[in-house]
């Protein structure tokens, strides 16, 4: 029998990260040391109180019965206490707050609460691949917004056509960003809330970065902390980035109530919620976050400072940012963004993320993450230095 995939899920390229675990596993298996810088995924360990609260809870048997969709009452409750001390911002945890698997879960998601087929979803271009892909699963059309360096990898949404804003159901925003690390002010999200106020479009912030920060002075800000957002606004959380807990499949969703009631009422159908000692562990995270920071931002920086005396020396352009677990720089000279990946795997077994995978205005950029031990991220520069 001939198997056939559906036409949505043929329509759509391999999932980019996918692509470059299985490039990096061929080499490897012809024995070639091959270091990724591609990934954002922390090398740093988990809080050992972490560790400890998910050893501890994973032994009670109550946990061991199906979770609720909607998540643990304390997990939720941490997680409004986290607003209220992060950003200042109050939540309700039983009608604002909702348990995820990650923030990727619920992003892909989100489009087939809200997204008919043929509505527009409003996505950034460079930007995380799904919220283009969930949009597309769901039958739904993008419309890009740009991310021009030039204005600071933020989106003129003044220039977005009438007619589009009039149709658009969602609008999708990641500050600070990946790929490119750029950051946004509260003005900004002010605006962003006006113009979804005014055209009832619903935003979903991914707000998977904001605690990996190297300015204390200017903190990443919530969505929340603009006037009338909670109206139109979800925000995405994840544990992964801030607590080096990507593998444990951890986040929230926050925001209004009725946009919260129908995520949920979505997810009862199609998962069965976390695992509670997970939930249970995450609390904990959440309830200590301050003090698990700092040592992650420390070693972060340190990196990051690396990699742009790196850059420097070999003459590569690149976005000096205060955010994120990334820096993007432009190509050198003679080559795009995937010739340029191509040539540092093939001469010097090491990957990065061209920017054109991000989308069409990634095109001239790379992406490197500074998720790799010092040692191999310092072998990694040299190999490049060496080639250029």
């Amino acid at each position: 029998m001939k198997i056939e995939e559906s036409k949505r899920l043929s329509s759509i390229p391999p999932y980019l990260f996918a692509e470059i675990d299985r490039v990096i596993n061929e080499k490897k298996a012809k024995g070639e040391d091959v270091i990724s810088l591609g990934i954002g995924d922390p090398d740093i360990a988990t809080p050992s109180p972490v560790i400890e609260e998910l050893y501890k809870e994973a032994k009670n048997s109550e946990n061991h019965r199906y979770p609720s969709s909607y998540g643990l009452k304390l997990f939720k409750k941490a997680a409004s206490n986290y607003y209220k001390k992060r950003f200042n911002v109050e939540l309700d945890p039983e009608r604002e707050i909702i348990t995820t698997w990650g923030s990727k879960e619920g992003i892909a998601n989100i489009a087939y609460v809200f997204i008919n087929p043929g509505d527009i979803a409003l996505v950034p271009d460079p930007g995380y691949l799904v919220y283009k892909i969930g949009t597309m699963f769901a039958g739904g059309n993008c419309h890009v917004m740009p991310l021009k360096e030039e204005n600071g990898f933020l989106p003129d949404i003044n220039s977005i056509d009438k007619e589009i804003s009039r149709k658009a159901k969602i609008m999708h925003l990641n500050y600070p960003n990946n790929p490119t690390s750029a950051t946004c002010s509260t003005s900004f999200f002010q605006d962003v809330s006006d113009y979804a106020n005014e055209n009832e479009i619903i935003v979903c912030h991914d707000n998977a970065y904001c605690d990996i920060f190297f300015n204390p002075s200017n903190k990443p800000v919530s969505f929340f902390n603009s006037k009338d957002s909670i109206n139109v606004g979800l925000e995405f959380n994840s544990l992964s980035k801030t607590f080096n807990m990507t593998g444990w499949r951890i986040g929230f969703a926050a925001g209004n109530s009725s946009i919260i009631e129908s995520l949920g009422k979505y997810k009862t159908n199609v998962d069965s919620g976390v695992f509670n000692a997970v939930q249970y562990a995450g609390a904990a995270a959440l309830d200590n976050y301050e003090q698990f920071l700092n040592g992650n931002l420390a070693i972060y920086n340190r990196r990051r400072n690396l990699i742009f005396k790196t850059l420097e020396k070999t003459g590569i352009d690149y976005y000096r940012s205060d955010a994120t677990i990334y820096v993007w720089a432009k190509t050198p000279r003679g080559y795009n963004s995937a010739s340029f990946a191509q040539h540092l795997l093939n001469n010097a077994n090491v990957v990065i993320t061209p920017g054109s995978a991000f989308g069409e205005y990634g095109e001239g950029y790379f992406r490197i993450s500074i998720t790799l031990p010092d040692e191999r991220l310092e072998e990694a520069l040299q190999r490049i230095v060496s080639i250029l």
